[in-house]
């Protein structure tokens, strides 16, 4: 939006040429995310808390979170509401993956609004039902992974249009290029083709796995904010080299037109999320709620799947995968030890996993912050694999 007014006045004002370059304009998205999540933040709450938004806690947790019981939840509206507006204002809005990325994540924060809703408002403790959850998160990502699969694959969106209907009429045989591989970190040459199918498969599990492996993670005052923000700002150095073909030539990634403008899309994120960690630092005066981790996970996902680097989303994001894996191996073995020994036991204390190293005696904010630096550390190593080959 203000883009256009920019080149509009540049016509007259060369000095309005500046805010062509994505980097400014980056920063700038971060600088408005933030303003806009101070200034809205402790009315956001406020009206949480008097509409009884509050966070329910189980009683089967740690009992140190009974003390959190009534906290405004749902404080990932307010996330959504200053990446939304940051982004609208300083991002091309011309772009397609601007689009495709703030449907996905308004979409899945939609969701993550009718469940956080329906338990909290209605106090219907099931919330909307796993299975409508997930065919509303199916259907977005999958419609997501059909867009992107043509996107990537074309330097415009007419000409993605024109790559989906000559697969169509080939019969689905039609291959994509060589820019839709798997790409392999730190091998120069190692990718492996995936097919429409296969492309199309791999991205539908990274966003949806990525939105739900977030959901997974918020638990703890700060503890999914802050690596959301340190992913998603990776991410955007990512998206900037692939979106410039000189540097994604230099760096021997593949060059993805358009995707340069998603940098300033994550860094509208990195501000409204460190923004809403002002307010979600412990002791949380708000809680994100499905409706935050759900749109931001998905967010990820589909950025990732865009750049090309599902897999170091998948080595940045460490902390999300081993949370998910904690809960997946905690269920799988108690299902299967009942069934073959009449009594479920577990592997962990409790799942998720930064539940166990709180049973384990470890203090929330031992917890929060360490987890803080695995990321760090994970996001520092994903970066490298841009020159390490």
């Amino acid at each position: 939006m203000l883009l256009e007014l920019a080149r509009w006045l540049a016509q007259d004002v060369r000095a309005f040429n500046v805010f062509n370059y994505i980097t400014l304009r980056a920063v700038l998205a971060t600088m408005t995310a933030l303003t806009i999540s101070f200034i809205a933040g402790p009315a956001f709450i406020r009206w949480l808390a008097a509409k009884k938004i509050g966070q329910s806690v189980r009683d089967d947790g740690p009992q140190t979170h009974l003390i959190k019981a009534g906290t405004p939840t749902m404080g990932g509206g307010l996330i959504l509401i200053s990446l939304g507006i940051s982004t609208l204002l300083w991002a091309d809005l011309s772009n397609r993956f601007v689009w495709i990325v703030l449907i996905v994540t308004l979409g899945y924060g939609a969701v993550g609004w009718v469940d956080d809703w329906r338990k909290v408002v209605y106090r219907n403790p099931k919330g909307l039902s796993a299975g409508a959850k997930y065919f509303w998160q199916s259907l977005i990502g999958m419609l997501a992974a059909i867009y992107i699969a043509f996107s990537v694959s074309s330097p415009d969106a007419d000409r993605g249009f024109d790559l989906f209907f000559r697969w169509a009429m080939s019969g689905f045989t039609l291959e994509l290029p060589a820019k839709a591989d798997l790409i392999v970190p730190f091998f120069k040459t190692v990718t492996y083709p995936l097919g429409v199918f296969g492309f199309m498969l791999l991205s539908y599990f990274v966003i949806v796995g990525t939105s739900n492996a977030v959901n997974l993670t918020d638990g703890l005052d700060g503890l999914a904010i802050m690596p959301t923000v340190l992913v998603g700002a990776a991410l955007g150095v990512f998206a900037y080299v692939a979106g410039n073909a000189v540097y994604s030539k230099y760096l021997l990634l593949p060059h993805i037109p358009g995707a340069g403008e998603l940098a300033v899309f994550c860094a509208a994120l990195a501000g409204a999320g460190l923004g809403f960690l002002w307010f979600n630092a412990y002791p949380a005066e708000v809680f994100m709620g499905d409706v935050g981790a759900l749109a931001l996970g998905g967010a990820l996902g589909t950025v990732a799947v865009i750049v090309r680097q599902e897999i170091v989303l998948f080595i940045m994001g460490g902390v999300f995968v081993a949370e998910t894996l904690s809960v997946m191996l905690q269920v799988g073995w108690f299902k299967y030890t009942k069934k073959r020994y009449g009594e479920g036991r577990r592997i962990l204390r409790m799942a998720p996993l930064h539940h166990h190293f709180e049973q384990s005696g470890w203090k929330e904010t031992q917890v929060v912050v360490r987890f803080w630096i695995i990321t760090i550390l994970l996001v520092l190593f994903g970066l490298s694999t841009l020159k390490i080959r």
